[in-house]
């Protein structure tokens, strides 16, 4: 998979690196020749990368960002299960700790994430902004009820991204900005409610992303997708 729309030697970097899906970016964007560049960041790597810690956070973020001008930054941050503390069911389950921790990592570190890695994509060419969202982030979407906490901070994520984005278009209108929906992918996010047999491969979902992402029209608004390039309401 080539990133066809991009100036080749483009640079990469890649959040969330050690993760099933973080990881499989990694590799694609290595295979792909038209790639000068890629750089894998992670808490495995880097203990300071975790939004439960956002001074700490920025800091290391500022030091990814001072390695540019990137031409992708791929955001595969996040989690569903956050100290032993699954997604809710019902009402009842509704507790301030877990809901802060699910918005503090889902929404308010990838914020933070876009405030000091957008600047750093070049200017003067197409460049992408990616951040791993969730179809359950889609409000108009939601049929079945359930994990609100993990919801609704997908939802803020994805308005921080639309807002950042038309933020970012005007000293770089090429730029592509998109919320990514993975599909079911088997990793540690999904283990414990589905089998690996019924789920994606990393590879697979990210082969999608990215085909996605080089058909995605730069319109100056953020695009929220899933793996098979199809759009999804906000």
């Amino acid at each position: 998979m080539s990133l066809s729309t991009l100036q080749p030697g483009y640079r990469a970097l890649v959040l969330g690196s050690s993760g099933a899906i973080g990881a499989a970016f990694v590799a694609a964007l290595q295979a792909d020749s038209a790639c000068a560049e890629v750089v894998g960041a992670s808490r495995r790597d880097d203990a300071r990368l975790d939004w439960l810690r956002p001074d700490d956070a920025q800091v290391a973020l500022a030091e990814w960002a001072a390695l540019g001008p990137w031409d992708v930054v791929i955001d595969a941050t996040g989690a569903l299960t956050i100290g032993g503390v699954g997604p809710d069911k019902r009402m009842h389950d509704w507790a301030p700790e877990a809901l802060t921790r699910q918005w503090q990592v889902n929404a308010m570190g990838p914020a933070l994430a876009m405030r000091v890695l957008m600047p750093s994509l070049a200017k003067g060419r197409r460049v992408i902004y990616a951040k791993l969202s969730a179809r359950v982030g889609s409000i108009e979407d939601n049929h079945k009820g359930g994990w609100a906490a993990y919801r609704s901070a997908k939802a803020a994520l994805n308005q921080f991204l639309q807002t950042a984005t038309i933020e970012l278009a005007r000293q770089r209108p090429l730029a592509v900005v998109a919320a990514l929906q993975p599909g079911t992918v088997a990793s540690d996010l999904s283990a414990p409610f589905v089998s690996a047999d019924q789920a994606l491969s990393p590879a697979r979902s990210v082969a999608g992303l990215l085909s996605a992402l080089d058909g995605l029209e730069t319109t100056g608004r953020a695009h929220f997708v899933d793996h098979r390039g199809q759009a999804i309401a906000w």
